[in-house]
């Protein structure tokens, strides 16, 4: 049925209390707005109690954007460490969200993928459901691949050091694999991973926050297994060339007070001088990371922008501590990381390789040195560095598995005089130019968009 003049099409977005999953899903809903189109971003009570404590979402309202709140199934003072809270989702989620789903009549529902529960409720209520994959659309090949039995994996993934060759990926090792797929992170994640890839039955859309031309092989390679759709970057529009004055649109859900003063410090500094370090919102930095980085930092000079949390771990390092009282660099507990990263201080970034900080620094154009943990990360270092070809893998040693102060050194030289340095540098410009022409009226990525606008908006 045709939408009627001046009829709104409402869309459900459910993400769970994660930096990283909140803030893609709010930058699709603000990518999406168009007139007559309204969002509600469902999340966690638990999110709303973080929310308030950073002063990002003292309303519950982000035009276009509504924001509600479902009870978990955990008590309040749960610390919901490991994966309790997943777990008691997939007991109880369903039911606390369709008391959201039949407050008001929705015409779609998106969802991230690790709620899978989520596509069930939209099938009871014949709601039509996408899925916003926040990861690389190698990583959904990956598990794809791996979960649905289309391709030869290692029987056993104890062994690190087994090959997986898989179309359009560089030949991985079983380290490089997603982390939730490992016997070491134990049956909950490997269940819900099942989970996720069961509920594709119930999901006519795949979509993508990546761009085609980003990673056109591996979303080719899906083409006749389950289709992909890239309908990224999604970053504030700024960082795609849009007038600011013109856009809402740098606000985030930030779970954590941003500190905007280190903004200030970075315009007193020299351009591609400053390098940037953050391990995301989720990894904490042990003391011997904090060290090592730092040691190498006093060692060539360089000054840098550190997101350290918590903030404790900088407080208990000596060497740090002097070169932040000397003006080397700035220690701050969370930052404007787009803002960072498009400032022409920038001159590379230590990153823990997320896919909203890798998509981050592919459309600011900023090479990387990658130094992944867990989850996808390692497999985005990988895509970074060998097949988008911007920047270099930073190891822990082989013998002790400890950041040692030499790798770090090289790493940062190897990203910023070394003989590579140049090359990795124009391949940054390039990625930043054709996400910027992925997003423009015409480009890959708007033409997708449009695609499915003009679905959901026929369906009122």
């Amino acid at each position: 049925m045709a939408t009627s003049v001046g009829q709104e099409t409402h869309v459900l977005l459910v993400a769970l209390p994660v930096q990283g999953h909140l803030n893609p899903m709010l930058k699709f809903a603000k990518l999406l707005s168009r007139p007559n189109l309204r969002f509600t971003l469902a999340t966690t009570e638990q999110a709303r109690d973080l929310l308030s404590a950073a002063n990002t979402a003292d309303e519950e309202h982000l035009s276009p954007v509504d924001l509600a709140f479902f009870p978990d199934g955990l008590p309040k003072d749960h610390p919901r460490a490991d994966d309790s809270l997943l777990v008691s989702l997939r007991n109880v989620g369903a039911k606390n969200l369709s008391k959201i789903v039949e407050s008001k009549r929705f015409s779609c529902i998106v969802t991230v993928p690790f709620a899978p529960w989520v596509p069930g409720v939209a099938a009871a209520y014949n709601i039509p459901c996408a899925l916003l994959w926040i990861q690389a659309c190698g990583a959904y090949s990956v598990y794809y691949r791996y979960y649905m039995k289309t391709n030869t994996f290692p029987e056993d993934l104890e062994d690190l050091n087994q090959t997986v060759d898989l179309p359009a990926l560089p030949l991985l090792e079983v380290r490089d694999l997603p982390s939730f797929m490992l016997p070491s992170s134990g049956s909950n994640f490997n269940n819900l991973m099942l989970d996720f890839v069961d509920c594709l039955k119930n999901v006519k859309w795949v979509l993508v926050n990546s761009f085609y031309e980003l990673e056109s092989e591996i979303i080719d390679s899906m083409s006749d297994l389950k289709p992909i759709i890239p309908i990224g970057s999604l970053v504030s529009p700024f960082l795609l060339g849009a007038d600011e004055d013109k856009t809402l649109d740098e606000k985030n859900l930030d779970l954590w007070r941003s500190d905007g003063d280190c903004m200030k410090w970075l315009d007193t500094q020299a351009r591609s001088s400053v390098v940037y370090i953050s391990f995301g919102s989720l990894l904490k930095w042990s003391e011997n990371q904090v060290k090592s980085i730092a040691t190498a930092m006093r060692n060539r000079g360089d000054s840098f922008l550190w997101v350290i949390r918590p903030k404790e771990i900088a407080q208990n390092v000596d060497i740090l501590h002097e070169m932040v009282q000397e003006g080397q660099g700035v220690v701050i507990e969370w930052g404007p990381q787009e803002r960072i990263l498009s400032h022409v201080a920038i001159s590379c970034f230590v990153t823990h390789c997320g896919w909203n900080s890798t998509m981050e620094t592919v459309v600011t154009g900023v090479p990387v040195v990658a130094y992944p943990s867990w989850i996808d990360q390692p497999l985005d270092a990988r895509l970074l560095v060998d097949v988008f070809g911007i920047g270099v893998r930073m190891r822990n040693d082989a013998v002790d598995g400890e950041l040692k102060v030499a790798e770090v050194e090289r790493c940062i030289e190897a990203v910023t005089e070394g003989l590579s340095a140049e090359d990795m540098r124009r391949r940054a410009r390039e990625l930043k130019q054709a996400a910027r022409s992925a997003l423009a009226p015409g480009g890959s990525s708007a033409q997708n968009l449009d695609s499915f606008i003009g679905y959901i908006t026929s369906c009122v």
